[in-house]
């Protein structure tokens, strides 16, 4: 039994030997794990600090591994070499400790190092934190030569252009110099002055490819201001640069005029010329017209055509589009659509390709009715070979159809009164209120002409032979005028004053002596002389075929807008700023428009 005890106490003697001599080298190989992983780690953070070189150097805390002597420790931060040298004198501790019998002295030692190697990653980091600014200065410094390279390049270019301006003057005034001298005056400082201007035009081509003044320009150009200043001593007579610059004047101002007189055929060339897609249309529209039977050719609701209680406009043209947009455009305005009633005269060429157009597209809940002039066997026999007997260039002023409008009693004989349109106005408003204007017994209302501050100003005296003894007895030549476009007729009063016989009378007289220039609108001022009541402005503005610079507001408060002049909008040469008045009122998307090529 005691024996059992003594070897109890054997057993237990050499296990605490076994524990203090293995206990220091176990707490010394968790340490090393502990330093290993913090250095690992201390690596892999300054590694990706190089790799992408970000200016701001976070170091966080590093989590040690549990143990009881390291708990509670500061945070150790380590760069490479003091990882390799901790370990290196931790290595021949722990071969020491090995060697030694005392476990308190080997922990004591072990806090002892650790302490140191705290304190020296301590200092690593303050000196870490001073280098750390270090980085954003230079990217600071590298903005800053950054910003003055381009403030250079930015002033370069500014001398560039400046100097570049400057050669163009100096290529400006040198061949005027050569277009005032006389051919072979001064020879030399011609040969000269040509020399210098091919090289001054080789630097500004250089200057145009690589966006550099070449480095032989301001001797280039000084050597120019030299031969400019010797040239210009050389012209000091100014009597005689006088005398030239006068000539040159006069040639100018009539090579001006020319191309001016040139550009105003051309244009009223194009107004007259039609284009190949309207006359594509009219074709188009003829063809399937003469496939129609009879019956189909009629149009509906004919019996409103003498009604005297609906609104009768008459519009007198041989243009399709120009016809659809008049009708399309008063009954889109019209808050009664269902009393206009459409007169659409026209000539027997164009009869079929109108007829056709109104038969695939009526006017809605309007009424229509397209005739031919041919047809009116009361027209006097003279009418057409008087009409070309005036003397005219312009086919308009001797076109039947534009003087049709003097016999509107005899076209339209059961009517009171209508509305005369011509075929290049928009309607724009409801024109209800037009049909109840006082006409104080008078035969016509329509807009004055007679403001001189106005584009659309139109005088007697300018168009009519005033000082001719007949004239001058019958009328005064101040009286205002009025336009053409939108006028209301009342048809009775003119039928009692036989106003057309009066027309007539006027037109043999124009034929015999030089009365009015050729047209319907001198015509109609003496026909209608004191038979005029006035209209307010709003209700028809004019201008818009030849006068660029109508104000916009003006335009859109106007019930009717009117077309008037050379530049029609269903032409090429129409005002681009006014056609959308116009082409919002024709649907483009039309098959036949769209095979004959006619866009917006």
């Amino acid at each position: 039994m005691k024996k059992k005890r003594c070897r109890r106490q054997r057993i237990l003697i050499l296990s605490l030997l076994s524990f203090s001599l293995f206990a220091p080298m176990v707490l010394l190989s968790q340490k090393l794990k502990t330093l290993n992983s913090i250095g690992q780690d201390e690596f892999n953070e300054e590694l990706a600090s190089v790799k992408y070189r970000t200016d701001d150097f976070r170091l966080n805390a590093i989590k040690q591994k549990a143990s009881p002597e390291l708990k509670g420790r500061k945070i150790i931060v380590l760069n490479e070499k003091d990882l390799s040298s901790t370990i290196s004198h931790s290595s021949v501790e722990n071969h020491d400790s090995n060697q030694s019998s005392d476990a308190q002295h080997a922990s004591k030692l072990s806090g002892t190092k650790a302490s140191e190697i705290n304190d020296k990653g301590e200092d690593r980091l303050q000196i870490k934190q001073k280098e750390l600014p270090r980085r954003p200065r230079k990217q600071e410094q590298f903005n800053r030569e950054a910003g003055r390279h381009q403030q250079s390049r930015t002033q370069s270019h500014r001398v560039t252009n400046k100097k570049l301006k400057q050669m163009n003057e100096q290529l400006i005034r040198a061949k005027l110099y050569l277009s005032l001298t006389r051919p072979g005056s001064y020879p030399e400082l011609e040969k000269k002055l040509r020399r210098k201007i091919k090289e001054v035009e080789q630097a500004v081509r250089k200057v145009s490819k690589d966006s550099d003044l070449p480095r032989s320009a301001s001797h280039i150009m000084r050597s120019m201001e030299v031969w400019l200043e010797k040239m210009n001593h050389a012209l000091a007579d100014c009597f005689e640069m006088a005398k030239i610059l006068r000539v040159m004047a006069n040639e100018t101002e009539e090579l001006i005029q020319a191309e001016k007189n040139q550009e105003s055929y051309l244009v009223q060339v194009a107004g007259r010329t039609t284009p190949k897609g309207l006359h594509c249309l009219s074709m188009r529209l003829t063809d399937e017209y003469f496939l129609l039977l009879p019956e189909e050719r009629q149009f509906p609701n004919q019996h409103k055509l003498h009604d005297l209680d609906l609104y009768h406009y008459a519009v007198f043209s041989d243009e399709i589009l120009a016809c659809a947009v008049v009708v399309n455009s008063t009954t889109a305005s019209a808050k009664e659509p269902e009393k206009i009633v459409f007169h659409v005269v026209t000539d027997s060429l164009n009869l079929p390709a109108i007829s056709m157009w109104f038969l695939l597209n009526p006017p809605g809940r309007a009424t229509i009715h397209v005739r031919s002039m041919e047809n009116f066997d009361w027209l006097p026999t003279e009418y057409y070979s008087t009409l070309k007997e005036n003397k005219s260039d312009d086919p308009r002023y001797t076109s039947a159809l534009n003087h049709l409008w003097f016999y509107l009693p005899d076209i339209f004989p059961s009517l009171d009164k209508i509305v005369l349109f011509d075929h290049d106005v928009v309607v724009q408003r409801d024109l209800t209120g037009l049909w109840t204007v006082d006409m104080k017994r008078k035969v016509h209302a329509a807009v004055e002409t007679c403001q001189e501050s106005e584009a659309s100003f139109r005088s007697m005296h300018l168009f009519m032979n005033i000082s001719d003894p007949f004239l001058s007895k019958r009328f005064n030549s101040s009286v205002c005028t009025w336009a053409f476009g939108m006028n209301l007729f009342d048809l009775k009063e003119w039928r009692r004053q036989n106003l057309t016989m009066l027309y007539h009378d006027y037109l043999q007289l124009g034929l015999n002596r030089p009365l009015s220039e050729a047209g319907r609108l001198p015509l109609g001022w003496i026909t209608f002389y004191n038979q005029t009541v006035a209209l307010d402005k709003r209700w028809h503005t004019l201008g818009l075929g030849y006068n660029p610079g109508l104000r916009q507001n003006d335009i859109e408060n106007a019930a009717v807008i009117h077309y008037d002049g050379i530049r029609k909008p269903w032409l090429d040469i129409g005002i681009a700023e006014y056609k959308g008045y116009w082409s919002k009122h024709l649907k483009y998307d039309h098959p036949y428009l769209q095979q004959c090529n006619i866009h917006e």
